[in-house]
């Protein structure tokens, strides 16, 4: 298992390197968490949809099941409220946890800490993130088995 820390530091590259991941790692019958602050009321109602909805001071969670309609729009939306973050997805949050990995998809997208099993998707996430190498910081640890 290797573990692999990402921080976007280009603020102008696009969403395809998160889709990309996103599309490999995340399937229909994952569980899920998506974490929302409280303020971003459209967000939360959307993926109310897929989830049920737990409440705390700052932010708002919702956890479920993966489904078809969900990891679509993960993969085809881009946000558009990008004044602060240019952001990958519309949520704060995202993390899934499979047979593949522990993925934390953290600040819109712009960071992630990610636990990947197998050498094959190891080798998948470093080609994909090869082919930004000025635009993320990508640090790395080796788990033990």
């Amino acid at each position: 298992m290797k573990q692999f820390s990402v921080q976007m530091m280009d603020n102008s590259v696009s969403s395809q390197w998160w889709k990309k991941i996103m599309e490999h790692f995340v399937r229909v019958g994952d569980t899920f968490e998506i974490r929302c602050w409280r303020e971003e009321v459209a967000e939360i109602e959307q993926a109310s949809l897929y989830g049920t909805t737990i409440d705390s001071k700052y932010e708002v969670s919702i956890k479920g099941v993966m489904t078809n309609d969900l990891l679509k729009k993960l993969l085809t939306e881009e946000p558009t409220d990008k004044s602060i973050y240019n952001k990958m997805t519309k949520y704060f949050t995202l993390h899934v946890k499979n047979d593949l990995c522990d993925i934390w998809s953290e600040h819109y997208g712009t960071e992630m800490v990610i636990d990947i099993i197998a050498d094959t998707d190891i080798e998948f996430f470093e080609e994909v993130m090869g082919q930004y190498p000025e635009s993320f910081s990508v640090g790395t640890a080796n788990e033990p088995a």
